[in-house]
């Protein structure tokens, strides 16, 4: 019954935190100077003065520096690792490179080709032979074979056309070695080889040769080997050089030794040009054949060209309307020759 014996009018002791001792007996030492960092609540030894934090640990208003456990290592060139690129991934960029340039001509070549195909009119301008504007003759075709050709068949397009122009190189000096031995059978027959085979030759079979890798034309193709292989047969007998034909060839070369240093220089110069018939003939040899593989690979055929034929040479207006002309004429003959044997069977 302790809990009776206090004053009921005084101040209550329960739960009352000053009433703790180690309260009381700090609130009874006043020659100590109190802090609030100083009181330790836990601290049970009264008789230990209060430590002042603030004296245990230094004052230090700069920034707080972490010193490193070990310096770092001194650099040097020769610790520098050098990563070398392996070549392959070389040779692959390089490669990627050139597909993507290839790619971009290619789609430029079927934008300029697209546009070309869409116009009303034909915009293009012959550019071929290239006449000056001065000369009274204006080119007669257009030829350009990085925008016609496709792409796969561009280079083979160029070696015909440069075959082409070394058959007329060989033509030329076929005349020059007859002015150097003074043959004027070769001297003639040549100018007049010379003139007829190098435009016509360009007529009969290079541009038929142009348009069928252009177009894929069956028909053109067909007109390309039976004409080429003309060409073949001709260069191969100038290349052998009988005596009358009008060409220095092998035999008519071997000739012209006769043990004078002319006629041995002048037999050297012809040997020259009959190789260099040899060597048209054996070019044409192997481009007639190797365009024969490619376009037998295509799955051509003669019917194919027969049927090319029928479709864009029977069928175009022209040829109808003469056609039509011509059998209008013949029909037309027919029936006045019946009427002048009707007249004269009369009398």
């Amino acid at each position: 019954m302790s809990g009776f014996d206090e004053n009921p009018f005084g101040e209550p002791t329960i739960d009352n935190p000053f009433a703790d001792p180690s309260v009381q007996q700090v609130a009874r030492n006043t020659n100590a100077q109190i802090r609030v960092d100083d009181y330790n609540p836990f601290d049970n030894q009264a008789s230990a003065a209060p430590k002042s934090y603030a004296a245990a640990v230094p004052l230090n208003n700069g920034p707080a520096v972490m010193q490193p456990t070990q310096e770092p290592p001194i650099y040097t060139k020769s610790g520098q690792q050098v990563v070398q690129q392996p070549k392959s991934t070389i040779n692959t960029e390089e490669l990627q490179r050139r597909q993507e340039e290839l790619e971009r001509k290619e789609q430029e070549l079927a934008r300029r080709e697209e546009e070309m195909r869409q116009s009303s009119y034909n915009v293009r301008r012959n550019n071929w032979p290239p006449l000056p504007e001065q000369c009274c003759f204006q080119p007669c075709f257009y030829q350009d074979i990085q925008v016609d050709i496709p792409l796969d068949f561009q280079r083979i397009v160029r070696h015909l056309y440069y075959l082409w122009i070394f058959h007329g190189v060989v033509m030329l000096s076929n005349i020059l070695g007859g002015i150097l031995l003074k043959n004027f059978t070769v001297i003639g027959v040549g100018i007049l080889y010379t003139l007829l085979f190098t435009p016509f030759s360009y007529l009969c079979w290079f541009r038929p040769a142009y348009k069928a890798f252009r177009s894929d034309s069956s028909f053109n193709f067909m007109v390309f080997f039976f004409i080429f292989f003309f060409q073949f047969v001709v260069t191969t007998i100038h290349a052998i050089g009988i005596p009358g034909a009008g060409t220095i060839g092998i035999f008519t070369a071997i000739a012209t030794f006769d043990g004078t240093a002319w006629t041995i220089f002048c037999g050297i110069i012809g040997l020259i040009i009959a190789l260099g018939f040899s060597f048209a003939a054996a070019a044409d040899l192997f481009m007639i054949t190797k365009i024969h593989r490619m376009y037998r690979s295509t799955g051509a055929s003669m019917d194919k060209a027969r049927q090319e034929f029928t479709d864009v040479v029977l069928r175009n207006q022209h040829v109808r309307s003469a056609a039509s002309n011509v059998a209008a004429a013949a029909v037309q003959s027919t029936l006045n020759q019946n009427n002048t044997n009707n007249t004269s069977s009369r009398y």
